[in-house]
C-alpha cells in the first residue's frame, strides 16, 4: 500500500490561495425551517429546499434535502395523493428519467417525449406545455432562473422558455462539443451549465442564460497543448469519450463548478485499452473549474485507464462538515465502484485519506499499475461470491453466475470474460444522492449488477443472463466515510432512483415496481409506501404553498436495468397529509433476473430439445457452432410440467459443450460432440442454464 501520488491530482490552486480559503471559518449547514431564503442563501450551495425545490438536486450542492418538517415519522402513514396528473394523457411507453423542480408553486417536468409541462402545485392542473419539435428525447430535468425554463432537444439545441407561458424566448444550436441533449441543465447567476452525452469526445459547456451564447468549455479529453493531453496514446484522445453526462455542482462562494467526466472509450470499445495507453485524463475524473471562465483548478481521477466502464459519473454532492476537529468544505464523489471519495472542495486533497493500491496487470491492455481506494474502504461488495449450486436461492446478492471466471474490482481482462461486481450498471451509478443537514449522512440507492468484461463483447460488458439484479440503500457518515446503516432491497436502485431527505428525518425513494417509500433516515426502517402506477426513475421532491407541505414524484420508468419489464407511465403525483387519492393498482413488477436473448418457443415446435452452441432464428437451428450469448437453440423454451427436455451437443461441434442449471443445481453435465442429456421438469418455474465451457451461452426453460 502506498500513499497517493498527488502529482496525479495536478492541483491547480495556488498554495497560498488554498491555505487562505481553508483557513476561513466554515458555517454549519442551514436548517431554515419556514423562513424565506435571503439573497445570501440563494448564493450558497447548501440552501435547503423549502417553499421551492428549484433545481434537479434541490440546490447547487445537489444535496436533495428539504427543511420542511410537518410531514414526519409520526404522521407519514397518513400521506395520500393530493392530485395526479397524467402529463402525456396516459402513455405506457418511453424512458422517463426526468426529475421535477418547483418554483413559486409551479412544477416543471419533462416527459418521455422531451416535452416540458408546467403544472399547478396545488391543483395539479396543467398550466402550459412546450411541445418538442425535434423528436423524442430522453431528458433528466430542466433548469429555472431569470424568468425562464431551460431545456434541450435533439440536434444539440439549448432552449429557453418563458416561465409564465412556455413560449420560446431563444433557442441555440450548439455544435462542436458532442451531444448536448439529455443531461439536466443547471442555472446559477445568469449562467447555464450543460454536460454532454454519448459522444466520441465530451465537454463541459457554460452558456449565457440571457442569450444562449457559449461562455466557455472544457474538454474531457484534452487536445494538443492542453493539460493532460500526454495521458492519451497517439490520437486516441479524439474518440476517448469522457463525457460529463450528469449535472455538475456549483459553489458560488468559492466560484467553482464540479463536473464528473465519464469512462474512457476506444477505437473498439470501452473495454479495450490496448490503443490508448496512459491514465486517460480527464476520463473517470472529478474536475473543479472556475465558474466564470472554465479555467482548470484541480482534478481527482477515480479510475486510471478504465477498461471496465466503471466511471463514477454521479452528480457530485457538496457539504460543509467537521473532520478530525476541523471544519472542511468537501465534495463527495463516487458511485459505480461502490465507494465514496471525500475530497476538499478547494484543492482536491483527501482529508480522510486515499491510497493508491497495486492491482493485477494485463500488458496487452496497457493497464495502470495502481488504482485509488479510500482508506476506509467501500460500502458494497467488490467481488462476486461463488456460492455452491443447490444452496439457498437466490442466495447472496452478489452471487456469481456459475462457470464464469471471477475477479475483484479492477481485475483486467482480454479474451476471456471476467465477472466482477458491482458492475458497470451497479454500485450507485447515476442515482441522485442526498445529504441530510440533520444527520450528516449522505445516502444513495445502489445495485448489484455483476458484469463480465472481455474483448469478445462488442460494447461495454455483458450482464450475464440469469443473474439477479437487486440492490439497496446505504447511509454513509461524510465526516468519517464509514457506513452508518445499509438496507438491502428487492430491486436495483442505481438508475435515477434519487433520494430526498427532510428536516423531520424522513428519507423518500422510489422503486422500479412503482412503490414510493418513506424510510427513517437514521435507521433505514420502512415507515410508508404508496403505489404510483409505474417505475420511478427520478428523485422525489418537497415544496410548500402557504402552510401546506407537499411531496411530489414523477413515476414513468426507464429501460435500465430491467428492460421492457419495467412498468412505464406518465404519473406526476403530489401528496399531502389528508390527501384523498388512494394508491393505484400495482403494475406487473419488473423481472429482476437478467433475461436471455431470444423470444419464447413452445417445446412442441422443437421436439422439446435444446441444441447447445447453436443459434435459433426463423424457426431454424443454426448450421455453424457459436459461442455467443444466444448460442442455445432456442434460448427460451416453454414446456408444461412433466416434460422431458433433451439437451444435445451436435456431432459437428468442435469439442465438449454442456449445460449447468443455476441456481437450483438440478443438473450440471458436460457433453462430447454427438452426446445428449435428458431432464424431466416436475415443477413450474423458470430454470436458467449455461455452458460450462462457454458461460456466455445461456438459455432458459420456462415450465408452466
Amino acid at each position: 500500500m502506498v500513499q497517493i501520488d498527488r502529482r496525479h491530482v495536478l492541483k491547480g490552486v495556488a498554495a497560498a490561495a488554498a491555505a487562505t480559503a481553508v483557513g476561513q471559518s466554515v458555517s454549519g449547514p442551514a436548517d431554515a425551517g419556514h423562513k424565506p431564503p435571503t439573497a445570501a442563501d440563494l448564493a450558497r450551495f447548501d440552501t435547503p429546499g423549502d417553499r421551492d425545490f428549484p433545481k434537479v438536486g434541490g440546490n447547487l450542492g445537489n444535496q436533495n434535502y428539504s427543511s420542511l418538517r410537518r410531514i414526519d415519522r409520526g404522521n407519514v402513514r397518513h400521506l395520500r395523493g393530493a392530485w395526479l396528473n397524467r402529463i402525456e394523457g396516459g402513455i405506457t411507453e418511453g424512458n422517463n428519467e426526468s426529475t421535477a423542480v418547483v418554483v413559486d408553486g409551479v412544477i416543471y417536468i419533462e416527459s418521455a417525449f422531451g416535452n416540458v409541462i408546467a403544472v399547478d402545485g396545488v391543483t395539479g392542473q396543467t398550466k402550459w406545455r412546450y411541445q418538442q419539435t425535434r423528436g423524442t428525447l430522453v431528458r433528466r430535468g430542466v433548469a429555472v432562473g431569470d424568468g425562464k425554463v431551460f431545456t434541450k432537444s435533439n440536434e444539440n439545441y439549448v432552449i429557453a422558455l418563458d416561465r409564465a407561458t412556455g413560449q420560446v424566448v431563444w433557442e441555440r444550436q450548439v455544435e462542436g462539443f458532442g451531444n448536448i441533449e439529455k443531461v439536466a441543465v443547471v442555472y446559477c447567476d445568469g449562467m447555464l451549465f450543460c454536460g454532454t452525452n454519448d459522444g466520441p469526445r465530451g465537454a463541459a459547456v457554460a452558456f449565457d442564460a440571457g442569450t444562449g451564447d457559449v461562455k466557455w468549455h472544457f474538454w474531457g479529453t484534452p487536445g494538443p497543448g492542453e493539460l493532460g493531453h500526454d495521458t492519451w496514446e497517439g490520437e486516441s484522445w479524439t474518440e476517448g469519450g469522457a463525457t460529463p453526462w450528469i449535472h455538475p455542482a456549483v459553489d458560488p462562494e468559492l466560484g467553482l463548478t464540479y463536473w464528473t467526466f465519464g469512462n474512457a472509450r476506444g477505437f473498439n470499445s470501452s473495454q479495450d485499452g490496448s490503443q490508448r495507453g496512459g491514465q486517460n485524463l480527464f476520463a473517470n475524473s472529478l474536475v473543479a473549474l472556475d465558474l466564470r471562465t472554465g479555467a482548470y483548478k484541480w482534478h481527482f481521477q477515480s479510475i486510471h485507464h478504465d477498461i471496465w466502464d466503471m466511471d463514477n459519473v454521479m452528480a457530485p454532492v457538496l457539504a460543509d462538515v467537521r473532520i478530525r476537529g476541523r471544519n472542511r468544505k468537501v465534495v463527495v464523489y463516487g458511485s459505480k465502484s461502490g465507494m465514496f471519495f471525500v475530497l476538499d472542495r478547494v484543492d482536491g486533497s483527501a482529508p480522510l485519506g486515499i491510497v493508491e493500491r497495486p492491482v493485477p496487470q494485463e500488458p496487452r491492455q496497457k493497464t495502470w499499475p495502481t488504482q485509488p481506494f479510500p482508506v476506509q474502504g467501500g460500502w458494497t461488495e467488490q467481488r462476486p461470491v461463488d456460492q455452491p449450486l443447490g444452496t439457498e436461492v437466490p442466495g447472496d446478492p452478489n452471487r456469481a453466475v456459475p462457470n464464469y471466471v471471477t475477479g475483484a474490482l479492477y481485475t483486467p481482462h482480454w479474451d476471456v470474460p471476467i465477472l466482477s461486481i458491482p458492475g458497470h450498471g451497479g454500485g450507485g451509478d447515476w442515482s441522485h444522492l442526498s445529504f441530510s443537514h440533520r444527520t450528516g449522512l449522505v445516502y444513495t440507492g445502489y445495485g448489484y449488477v455483476a458484469a463480465a468484461h472481455s474483448l469478445t463483447e462488442a460494447s461495454n460488458g455483458l450482464r450475464p443472463p440469469g443473474e439477479y439484479q437487486t440492490g439497496g440503500v446505504v447511509a454513509v457518515d461524510v465526516s468519517t466515510n464509514r457506513v452508518t446503516w445499509k438496507k438491502r432491497m428487492p430491486y436495483s436502485l442505481a438508475h435515477g432512483n434519487g433520494i430526498l431527505t427532510t428536516a423531520s428525518d424522513l428519507l423518500f425513494i422510489g422503486q422500479p415496481d412503482g412503490n414510493l417509500l418513506a424510510l427513517d433516515a437514521r435507521t433505514g426502517r420502512e415507515l410508508w409506501r404508496f403505489q404510483t402506477g409505474a417505475a420511478i426513475s427520478s428523485s422525489p421532491i418537497m415544496y410548500r404553498v402557504g402552510n401546506d407541505e407537499y411531496l411530489a414524484v414523477y413515476a414513468g420508468g426507464t429501460g435500465i436495468p430491467y428492460g421492457n419489464s419495467g412498468p412505464r407511465g406518465d404519473y406526476l403525483w403530489a401528496f399531502r397529509i389528508g390527501g384523498r387519492l388512494d394508491p393505484v393498482p400495482a403494475p406487473a413488477p419488473p423481472v429482476i433476473r437478467r433475461p436471455v436473448q431470444g423470444a419464447p418457443v413452445e417445446g412442441a415446435v422443437v421436439g422439446n430439445t435444446v441444441v447447445i452452441g447453436r443459434t435459433y432464428s426463423g424457426g431454424q437451428v443454426g448450421g455453424t457452432e457459436s459461442f455467443g450469448v444466444n448460442a442455445m437453440a432456442p434460448t427460451h423454451l416453454r414446456v408444461p410440467v412433466g416434460t422431458t427436455v433433451t439437451f444435445t451437443n451436435p456431432a459437428t461441434n468442435a469439442g465438449p459443450r454442456g449445460v449447468t442449471q443455476f441456481f437450483e443445481g438440478l443438473f450440471n453435465v458436460t457433453l462430447h460432440p454427438g452426446q445428449s442429456f435428458q431432464y424431466t421438469f416436475t415443477r413450474a418455474g423458470e430454470y436458467f442454464f449455461n455452458d460450462p465451457g462457454s458461460p456466455r451461452s445461456t438459455g432458459k426453460v420456462e415450465v408452466y
